[in-house]
C-alpha cells in the first residue's frame, strides 16, 4: 500500500473520510492498514492508504509518499492522517504548513498508531464525519490492556 494501493471495498465511498497511515517502515504501514481494514469488516470501507518508509524502501518518512497517499484517499469528506513516531509528525506538519500539498480537510490525528488506525477506519467506514473519525482514534489512548 505504500506504493499506491488503496484498501477498501469498491462500493460507494464517495462520501467517506479517507485514512492515511504514516510509518517509518513501509511494511509496518501496510500491515496496520491491512489489519484495520480487515477488522472494519465487510461491506463498504473507507479508503485507506499506507505511506511508509522512503521512496527507495528505506526507513524514514517521505513527504511525497504522504501527499500522494492523502490525494488517493481524498473523497471530499476529509482525510485523517495517523503517524507512528515524532519525525512523521514533523513531516505531516510541514506538509500542512505548505498549504497546497495535502487535500483540503486533511487532519493530523493525535492517536496511538495501531489502535487509533483501527478505530479511525471502522468509524470512517460507518460513514462518520471527520470530527467523529478523529475523536474515535483519539479515544484509543484510553484503551486499557490490563
Amino acid at each position: 500500500m505504500s506504493g499506491g494501493t488503496v484498501a477498501g471495498a469498491a462500493g460507494d465511498r464517495a462520501s467517506l473520510v479517507g485514512v492515511v497511515l504514516v510509518s517509518h517502515s513501509g511494511p509496518v504501514a501496510e500491515s496496520v492498514a491491512a489489519m484495520a481494514t480487515g477488522l472494519a469488516g465487510g461491506g463498504i470501507q473507507a479508503p485507506v492508504a499506507a505511506a511508509g518508509g522512503t521512496p527507495d524502501g528505506g526507513l524514514g518518512t517521505s513527504a511525497e509518499l504522504i501527499a500522494a497517499a492523502a490525494r488517493r484517499v481524498d473523497r471530499g469528506a476529509g482525510v485523517a492522517i495517523l503517524v507512528d513516531l515524532g519525525s512523521a509528525v514533523l513531516t505531516v506538519k510541514a506538509l500542512m504548513a505548505e498549504g497546497d500539498e495535502l487535500p483540503e480537510g486533511a487532519r493530523l490525528v493525535d492517536a496511538p498508531f495501531v489502535e487509533g488506525a483501527v478505530a479511525a477506519v471502522v468509524t470512517a467506514s460507518a460513514g462518520a464525519a471527520l470530527s467523529e473519525v478523529t475523536a474515535a482514534a483519539e479515544e484509543a489512548y484510553g484503551y486499557r490492556k490490563a
